[in-house]
């Protein structure tokens, strides 16, 4: 039984891996899962690795990746530039929502939700409109929906928060400053993912969605500091 179970996952780690090894890799054959790596071991606690499928594929040691619609295309692509920084943002999120956790942050779950999102969102860049087939743009469309949510979102915080004056930096405790640096990187995300969209090759909401998504970030890292009674600070110019 375990050697049946191992095989089928060999099946879906490999559908999932895609043939590439980049960040965003996993969103290769089977585009709205996310790859979690596992170790097989027998009931007595001992390991079979010998059995157990590898992580790596070496098919991408050449500087080559695939998209799903089954493309070969350099790792500079910007496309894998793409799906790199939003794999990065992501990341950023999960650990800003672990400093949250601790804090007991309801609104966690919203940052959990964005992560989903944030797979969607990789779904649809590593589906290039230019070659893939309407059974890749069903199950890889990206709606306006998540966008209009994030706007209520921060509506939401934006009318509990104090007026904005002046420049604030990034701070107001981890969370907060957390919150920001995801800020930064989603920025820089959008400004890969642009491009893009006016290739024609990314959904225009793609774009948006990670343009309302900074500024959702940037709203509740000031809310953050609000509710943990942190201090914002501000910029002050520098003296001659």
């Amino acid at each position: 039984m375990l050697r049946r179970a191992a095989a089928a996952a060999v099946r879906d780690l490999r559908g999932l891996l895609g043939r590439g090894d980049e960040p965003g890799a996993g969103w290769g054959r089977s585009p709205r899962l996310a790859l979690t790596a596992c170790a097989f071991r027998s009931p007595d606690g001992g390991s079979h690795s010998d059995r157990a499928p590898k992580i790596y594929t070496r098919t991408g040691d050449a500087g080559f990746s695939s998209t799903f619609t089954g493309e070969r295309r350099p790792k500079a692509d910007r496309i894998f530039e793409a799906l790199g920084a939003t794999d990065e943002l992501s990341s950023a999120i999960g650990l800003a929502g672990e400093f949250m956790s601790e804090k007991g942050h309801i609104f966690v779950e919203q940052l959990h939700k964005v992560q989903c999102m944030l797979q969607d969102v990789g779904s649809n860049i590593a589906t290039p409109l230019s070659s893939a087939r309407e059974a890749h743009l069903k199950r890889t469309s990206f709606s306006e929906k998540p966008v209009l949510e994030l706007e209520q979102w921060i509506d939401s915080y934006s009318e509990q928060l104090p007026p904005l004056r002046t420049f604030i930096l990034p701070s107001g405790g981890k969370s907060s400053a957390a919150l920001h640096f995801s800020r930064a990187v989603c920025r820089r995300a959008e400004r890969c993912v642009v491009p893009l969209v006016q290739a024609g090759e990314a959904d225009p909401n793609v774009a948006k969605y990670l343009n309302r998504l900074s500024d959702y970030l940037f709203v509740l890292a000031r809310y953050t500091a609000m509710k943990e009674g942190k201090e914002e600070k501000i910029y002050v110019k520098p003296g001659p």
